[in-house]
């Protein structure tokens, strides 16, 4: 079968603008392994280590953009994740730094917001949620900040409030004839800063991603506790797989409780008496001398380790009761979050990739009682598209322990991408699928992988 049988072609990216990304060269987009990508239903977003272009592929006039982010020349901070915040009519991109700075940009190119998660190398940036449904019985909507050793996780309430009142702001500076402006200096102060959690998953040594999966139970001895606990996967060199329970504590230990509260007094008192004596003038400290957030508590749960095997890469199902996760022995494992065991592997798929979709393998019943059938969320089913670069091939699993439903060639060059996630109401009037896109880098044509086996 040709290719049109399996993809749907959307558009193209190929603009001026990325040249200065390397594009022109053949294999540019996956040669190289500064080049991060980020995808939005109709943009793109792309990164190396000091600028970001932002473009959108339906239309041949779309909007393009190139930011330039102020990073510090002193610890050669560079530009090391990226992806994209869609809150209802607000779309942002937000990028990580090498030093562990979040900055976000306005589609206009203006930095909105920055600050400091902890000194270290951001690897990924994962938005993800689950909204309140038969399945679920609350919602909750995040973004998780993966850094070697170090997860965090910022609630997307939290920075919805913020970029809404920063939308307002902007909207009401629109019609102000002397717009203040402020120095970069402000920025993340005006807004105040973005509270978070922060944990060291660092037990089995350092991760090469790194996952918050959702909810879980609380400790036997806990069980009345009001307290939320948060399920954590990470792969990496020492061990294959581990799992920690995470716990949104507060209270450290008695030694952790009074040091968080006598130092901070104590260097108050300090400060206090050197202003005093030496008069200084400085009426705050400097953004980047503040000191991270002390670790909540990172309980160790499992781990799998087989030397001289190393995971890479991870990927989440929409519900996270499930984890594809790549190894360096090209093997791709499944997963399940919540019994923590490995329910499904396949074997030969080096350097691939993998991104959950959803298909509707049972469309023929469900068409066949009207022509105007509408397909709700119950008609689809979960899959796994695996892309082997080797192998030239992109398959589609059906989950969890379903055949392969299908297998195509695809070009040397391309990438499998997915739009992030859209945080808001859940209410919507037809049910918007999770789908895959092919993007291929040497012509610059991006697809659609068909969700229809026919």
């Amino acid at each position: 079968m040709s290719k049109r049988a399996h993809t749907t072609e959307l558009g193209s990216i190929a603009c001026e603008e990325l040249g200065e990304l390397g594009a022109g060269k053949e294999g540019w987009l996956v040669d190289n392994p500064s080049l991060l990508c980020a995808l939005d239903t109709h943009s793109l977003a792309l990164a190396n280590r000091s600028v970001i272009v932002v473009l959108g592929w339906a239309e041949p006039d779309s909007t393009r953009l190139k930011i330039r982010p102020e990073l510090s020349p002193i610890s050669a901070e560079f530009v090391t994740a990226i992806e994209w915040l869609v809150f209802d009519e607000i779309r942002v991109v937000v990028a990580g730094t090498s030093s562990g700075s979040l900055l976000f940009f306005s589609l206009a190119g203006h930095l909105i917001h920055k600050q400091m998660v902890y000194p270290a190398r951001i690897i990924r940036l994962r938005v993800r949620g689950t909204k309140r449904d038969l399945s679920h019985e609350t919602s909750s909507e995040e973004v998780c900040v993966v850094m070697p050793g170090i997860v965090a996780r910022f609630d997307g309430s939290d920075i919805q409030n913020m970029l809404h009142q920063w939308f307002q702001e902007t909207q009401s500076q629109f019609w102000d004839p002397n717009p203040r402006k402020r120095s970069s200096d402000d920025f993340g102060r005006s807004y105040g800063k973005l509270p978070y959690q922060l944990w060291s998953v660092s037990k089995y040594g350092t991760c090469a991603d790194a996952a918050i999966t959702g909810i879980m139970p609380p400790p036997l001895m806990e069980i009345q506790s009001s307290e939320h606990y948060y399920c954590g996967i990470t792969v990496g060199e020492d061990a294959v797989i581990s799992a920690f329970r995470l716990s949104e504590d507060k209270n450290r230990s008695l030694v952790g409780a009074i040091l968080s509260k006598v130092v901070p007094a104590t260097f108050s008192t300090i400060a206090s008496l050197s202003k005093m004596i030496w008069r200084s003038d400085q009426t705050s400290p400097r953004k980047s001398d503040e000191k991270p957030q002390p670790f909540a508590r990172a309980s160790p749960l499992t781990c799998l380790k087989d030397f001289p095997r190393k995971g890479e890469k991870l990927t989440l199902s929409p519900s996270g009761t499930l984890a594809a996760i790549t190894d360096s022995l090209g093997r791709i494992l499944l997963l399940d979050t919540q019994a923590l065991v490995i329910v499904r592997l396949w074997k030969g798929y080096r350097d691939a990739s993998c991104l959950f979709m959803e298909m509707l393998v049972k469309k023929d019943t469900a068409a066949s009682s009207s022509s105007y059938y509408e397909p709700t969320k119950s008609d689809y089913c979960l899959c796994l598209a695996i892309h082997a670069p080797r192998k030239g091939i992109v398959e589609i699993w059906q989950m969890r322990t379903g055949p392969r439903l299908r297998s195509f060639q695809c070009a040397k060059g391309s990438k499998l991408l997915q739009p992030t996630y859209r945080f808001g109401s859940s209410i919507a009037s037809t049910y918007v699928p999770l789908e895959v896109f092919l993007l291929n880098g040497d012509s610059g044509q991006i697809s659609v992988l068909n969700r229809t086996l026919n």
